[in-house]
């Protein structure tokens, strides 16, 4: 497994070929799901070949919005059978791979250790004090890229119901970013309050 060789190339082509109106789903998501792995991988005690499955999962799991924004996981599935075994990853990673990228899909539930943590690092910001930022970025990404139009109020609110239902599922994540996120959903909910569109 040339694992270093496999990320210089998928960094490589996601800062070349990204559609520059992805303002979420960018590099720089794709590298802070990547280091928030490399930190759940060492809380959680993971051997080093099996982490670089997970952290090949993290670079490359996105990897298909490079063709397709609204199917964009099975284009990663893709992509990782394409190019991976270039870089000498077998059958078996290739499958495990590909398995961990189809659990981030939000409708999807992981079972392994290692589609929990990149599920975790996936959606590690919600438990971060950068969440707002992030968030706003993603709703204006969806509307350049004409998937929605939500008004603010509507916006909050389905922020609300998706930090509420959402669960870490690593005891590394909910020790990390269950509070701060918390914290974050008591923010939305008084900025939700006082929102002048709500009809609440």
């Amino acid at each position: 497994m040339e694992f270093y060789r496999a990320k210089q190339y998928i960094i490589n082509l996601l800062h070349t070929d990204l559609d520059s109106r992805l303002i979420y789903h960018d590099l720089e998501h794709t590298l802070n799901v990547y280091n928030a792995a490399i930190e759940y991988l060492r809380l959680e005690k993971i051997d080093d070949y099996s982490s670089k499955l997970v952290l090949t999962a993290a670079l490359f799991h996105d990897s298909g919005m490079l063709f397709d924004y609204d199917n964009h996981e099975f284009e990663s599935e893709e992509l990782c059978r394409r190019e991976l075994p270039k870089f000498a990853y077998s059958y078996e990673d290739v499958e495990i791979i590909t398995q961990m990228i189809r659990k981030t899909h939000l409708l999807e539930s992981a079972d392994t250790i290692l589609e929990q943590i990149l599920c975790d690092s996936d959606l590690d910001y919600l438990g971060r004090d950068t969440f707002f930022i992030r968030s706003t970025k993603l709703l204006h990404e969806w509307k350049i890229m004409g998937k929605h139009n939500y008004r603010l109020f509507e916006w909050l609110k389905i922020q609300i119901d998706f930090l509420e239902n959402h669960q870490y599922y690593t005891n590394s994540a909910k020790s990390l970013r269950r509070q701060t996120k918390q914290t974050n959903i008591e923010e939305i909910k008084e900025l939700y309050k006082i929102c002048p569109d709500n009809k609440l």
